[in-house]
């Protein structure tokens, strides 16, 4: 397999001064002979001002003779070559890409919309140019090509109290990692350097979003409430066990289920509870 080569230009500035010495002494022999290869002299003059050409700062030049690769030149400034060479100009900076919002199915099939950020640059000057057809186009559906894969490879959320699974939501560190080395992979064909690449974008799809914000929810609800039984249970249990210790009361079990019920109704319920004074027995 080719790889990119470097390619030694000749200063343009010694060749321009070059050029006006050609071009004076052959309106000068022009000027005292009138010699008929002047015609031909203006060609070459011509053909010679054709091997100009700049780089820019962060650019490049890719340089081809009658289709074969002579090399790149990637330093700045003002060159000559051979005049019969094509030159492709490829730019060597970082490009930011905002890919379109896809609509994906996750791991456990739920629609969601998803989006990436990438940026990247070209570090293989002949793999873009003659490995891939318009390596920019080429970044594009390989990174949309690699969001759809990743977002099938992982749920959006854990609803299961428990899991510990990557998920799109809960783990970007990890997802983004996988995202770069997914896009990396895909890339490199193509001579591309990833710097970075991570989620963007993500949600529910709208045909699901509000029945998925309820099941959320609900999940909340049920957690918190689990959390406020277990506090409840515990504050009861102190209680009980300070009145035994400090004989304030003795309870018999119908007591016991009494006040526990009494104190839980009290911990757990969403309003405020309405005290009642009992004046007779505690059974009456």
């Amino acid at each position: 397999m080719k790889k990119e080569k470097s390619l030694k230009a000749s200063n343009g500035y010694l060749m321009i001064l070059i050029l006006l010495l050609v071009i004076g002494g052959t309106i000068f022999g022009f000027a005292i002979s009138k010699n008929p290869l002047f015609l031909i002299s203006i060609f070459a003059i011509i053909l010679l001002i054709k091997g100009f050409f700049i780089v820019n700062p962060n650019s490049s030049k890719v340089m081809v003779l009658f289709g074969a690769y002579k090399g790149t030149v990637k330093e700045n400034g003002f060159f000559w070559a051979n005049p019969f060479y094509t030159k492709q100009r490829i730019s060597l900076r970082a490009r930011n890409f905002y890919s379109e919002r896809v609509k994906v199915n996750d791991k456990i099939g739920n629609p969601i919309l998803i989006n990436v950020i990438l940026v990247w640059k070209v570090s293989d000057t002949y793999k873009a140019a003659f490995d891939v057809d318009h390596y920019e186009d080429f970044v594009r559906v390989q990174t949309d090509a690699a969001v759809r894969k990743l977002a099938g490879s992982y749920p959006y959320d854990n609803f299961a109290e428990g899991e510990v699974e990557v998920t799109l939501l809960s783990g970007m560190d990890e997802v983004n990692e996988a995202l770069e080395n997914e896009i990396t992979e895909r890339l490199l064909m193509a001579g591309i350097e990833v710097m970075e690449a991570r989620i963007g974008y993500l949600a529910y799809a709208p045909e699901i979003a509000s029945s998925m914000l309820k099941r959320q929810q609900a999940v909340a609800i049920v957690a918190a409430r689990k959390k406020i039984v277990e506090g409840a249970v515990g504050m009861v249990e102190d209680a009980l066990i300070q009145l035994s210790e400090d004989k304030i009361i003795d309870f018999d079990d119908d007591k016991k289920a009494s006040m526990v019920s009494n104190l839980m109704v009290v911990l757990c319920g969403d309003k405020e509870a309405t005290p009642v004074i009992n004046t007779g027995t505690l059974h009456s």
